[in-house]
């Protein structure tokens, strides 16, 4: 079932699952589990990758992660953890549009709003002078006006009641293009590296995924496209997975999000459910290897 197609509006889907966040939360996991993966949901001995991520909403609370979650809050996380130095010149956060001062911005910045994902949560403004200012004014405000007051449409625990605000950043860029790198990580140890080029807000780009030394692995996933040629390794990688290492340390899986820009290397986010848990692979065992590496933490 491709539910998107039935309702082709995002903020109608979320306004749909918010009106029954009165199901309980394991009811709702397999019913969206089915839906989007069009398989059972298997909660009691998880094995795929997938599976486990479901479990670890339910199951596995860290009072560390909700702040993690929040785009300006993770960088005192950073911060502690001795990585100030990778973070991106921030120029403010903001809990209203009105409240954003342009004339204060340099030329070219990035807007975000700090509990947001994929291109509508994310504003580039290479040049301001030539930026529609009132339009860029509505898009924060409809995301400061997202605060959610019941639990998130995925059920994932960190974005329950939490405020959206506005990030400013400095403007990443490339000449050679810039290079998403994703660390799936489980109890700081590197299992495998998404490498995302040709990303542009509104699609996904395209998709190699290496192992921890950066071999490419014979496996995609299925909403993305493939890279066509291997991409090349960055010649900080060895300082990129020490720090990657650092940051996923106290968790049993998190997703680190790096970016590599000559001598630099460049936090980006921490991610605890990927694709909410509902992303699916060619071939499909690579969900099971994945699983494997995920070792579930002791709960009481």
């Amino acid at each position: 079932m491709d539910y998107k197609k039935l309702i082709k509006s995002r903020s109608t889907r979320v306004k749909i699952m918010q009106l029954l966040s009165f199901v309980p939360d394991s009811w709702m996991l397999r019913l969206q589990y089915r839906i989007k993966t069009g398989r059972k949901l298997n909660l009691k001995k998880p094995q795929r990758f997938s599976e486990k991520l479901q479990w670890y909403k339910l199951n596995y609370r860290n009072p560390c992660m909700p702040r993690c979650v929040d785009k300006y809050d993770v960088r005192q996380y950073v911060a502690e953890m001795g990585l100030k130095d990778t973070l991106a010149t921030c120029y403010g956060v903001y809990c209203s549009s009105e409240d954003v001062d342009f004339d204060a911005l340099p030329q070219s910045f990035v807007l975000k709003d700090t509990l947001g994902s994929g291109g509508n949560s994310v504003i580039i403004v290479e040049d301001k002078g030539n930026a529609d200012l009132d339009a860029i004014r509505n898009q924060m405000q409809s995301w400061v006006n997202t605060t959610i007051r019941a639990k998130n449409p995925g059920r994932e625990w960190v974005y329950d009641f939490r405020k959206h605000r506005v990030i400013a950043e400095e403007y990443l860029h490339d000449n050679n293009g810039l290079i998403d790198y994703k660390f799936f990580c489980f109890g700081g140890k590197i299992a495998c590296v998404y490498v995302i080029a040709n990303r542009e807000l509104g699609n996904h780009g395209e998709l190699a995924i290496m192992d921890a030394d950066f071999n490419r692995l014979p496996y995609q996933s299925t909403t993305q496209s493939v890279m066509t040629e291997d991409p090349i390794v960055p010649e900080n990688y060895a300082k990129m997975k020490r720090i990657v290492e650092v940051l996923s340390a106290p968790f049993p899986h998190v997703r680190v999000d790096m970016y590599s820009i000559g001598s630099r290397v460049i936090f980006g986010e921490l991610t605890f459910f990927g694709a909410s848990g509902y992303m699916s692979y060619e071939p499909d065992n690579f969900d099971y290897i994945l699983g494997e590496c995920f070792e579930l933490p002791k709960v009481k």
